[in-house]
């Protein structure tokens, strides 16, 4: 067997995944995404060994639930194949394995850096000097944003090229935002600190990031949560994807001009992250979940709250809706914007969210 099978969530014993030399680790990986209508890369990693590098791919399977595991081991020094050259679901996991590990890829198509982490193997290497994507021409110019975007409450930078109001180019460098949270996982002890830097990992998603670490230490310590746990934790993270999604509606307002829904999706966003200050007192709720267990109970008072602010949001949420998409002015300004066809999300390999869009006009994979 050239993989190891496991499930979301299962331990197992890192010696139980198969090693193999890098021309069959590649060939294998790529013959696993042949059926790419159904599978994809989920992560793909390497970490330092004396004075190799071991490299871990992880293919998930939409069908059957399962994630194929399996490794390779190189040499520092080694110039490699990329598998990206072959399957383009590789490209962002293999240049960050180039920038924190120096690995040599011999035909990369876009090496570039990918977060400046702060155990990068090139410290000359930083946003000043990224090399972003340009084109020389009278008719087109370049629009950059940042060093702040609002829609994730973290920073970066975001590199356009337009022609008029078409934009032809995007190139995002999120690198501001590496804060090095990955050696400080390693570095603290204590189970608090590890689940406040899970939480703080990005501003719009701390139930996301703190529910995700909470299910890895529970099932290294095969703990199995209780039914009430796992209900609050889905109820939050439910609650923070409506907050953050009615936020984007409101901002994608903002970028067209379109005043009205700017202001009525933004005020229906605030009840929602309201709620989290009443639940467990703090808006982002920070605080609210930890391994093995939820720091404040989601009650009977809590659903009846909460119950009353949905039938509220609902009926002006649907009214909202309704003009938004049926504005003439709106709809213009939103053509042929944000269009990712089926093709694109497999051939990039969308997961989760993104991936799952595709149960609308089969946009992209689900």
């Amino acid at each position: 067997m050239k993989y190891f099978t496991i499930h979301n969530n299962q331990t197992i014993n890192i010696n139980d995944i198969p090693v193999f030399i890098y021309k069959e680790f590649l060939e294998e990986n790529i013959f696993l995404l042949k059926d790419q209508d159904k599978r994809h890369c989920v992560n793909y990693f390497g970490h330092n060994e004396d004075k190799q590098i071991k490299l871990y791919c992880c293919i998930a399977d939409d069908d059957t639930h399962e994630i194929f595991i399996n490794s390779s081991i190189i040499n520092t020094t080694d110039k490699v194949p990329s598998l990206t050259a072959q399957n383009h679901n590789f490209e962002k996991f293999e240049r960050e394995i180039h920038e924190n590990l120096g690995v040599e890829y011999t035909d990369h198509p876009w090496l570039k850096p990918m977060r400046f982490a702060n155990n990068r193997v090139n410290k000359q290497s930083g946003i000043a000097n990224y090399p972003f994507y340009k084109s020389d021409s009278e008719e087109l110019h370049e629009v950059a944003v940042g060093p702040i975007h609002a829609g994730i409450i973290e920073p970066g930078h975001f590199r356009f090229i337009c022609n008029g109001e078409q934009i032809l180019h995007l190139e995002i460098q999120l690198g501001y935002q590496h804060r090095g949270i990955e050696q400080l996982f390693l570095q603290k002890n204590k189970l608090l600190e590890r689940a406040t830097l899970a939480e703080n990992i990005a501003g719009d998603t701390a139930i996301g990031h703190t529910s995700t670490f909470s299910n890895l230490w529970e099932s290294l310590c095969d703990i199995i949560p209780d039914i009430s746990l796992q209900y609050s934790r889905t109820l939050a993270l439910e609650l923070e994807r409506i907050a953050i999604h009615t936020g984007d509606l409101s901002a994608i307002c903002a970028d067209i001009g379109y005043q009205l829904g700017n202001s009525v999706f933004g005020r229906l966003r605030t009840p929602i992250v309201n709620f989290f200050q009443e639940w467990g007192g703090n808006r982002l709720a920070k605080g609210l979940i930890r391994p093995g267990k939820m720091n404040y109970p989601f009650t009977n008072d809590l659903a009846i709250r909460l119950s009353k602010i949905f039938i509220a949001y609902e009926r002006d949420f649907n009214e909202m809706s309704e003009h938004f998409f049926s504005t003439p002015s709106v709809l213009s300004r939103l053509e042929k914007t944000g269009i990712v066809s089926n093709d694109e999300a497999l051939e990039i390999g969308t997961v989760g969210m993104v991936a799952r869009t595709g149960r609308i006009k089969n946009c992209c994979r689900w």
